[in-house]
């Protein structure tokens, strides 16, 4: 069983994550390094190629540290979340 977190008060700039869940089948497994955030969207460089995620149907991972994040737990400007 993964626990998955409900809240991220981090910065996700310049993380590896991985699209774990999503409802959309292109979507999971996706990888890439966060390149920019906005209120409901993550971009990711994937291999060179830009990507755009929508937070709010995935479950992510951060690689580096393992963490599972909700991406609805995300829905939030990054510095709104920050504070």
């Amino acid at each position: 069983m993964i626990m998955v977190a409900t809240t991220f008060p981090g910065e996700l700039l310049g993380e590896e994550i991985e699209v774990i869940h999503s409802k959309s089948q292109s979507m999971r497994g996706m990888k890439g390094r966060v390149i920019d955030e906005t209120k409901a969207t993550l971009v990711l460089d994937c291999k060179g190629v830009r990507k755009m995620v929508l937070k709010n149907p995935v479950t992510i991972k951060v690689v580096r540290t393992g963490r599972v994040i909700s991406g609805a737990s995300l829905l939030r400007r990054p510095e709104e979340r920050i504070k």
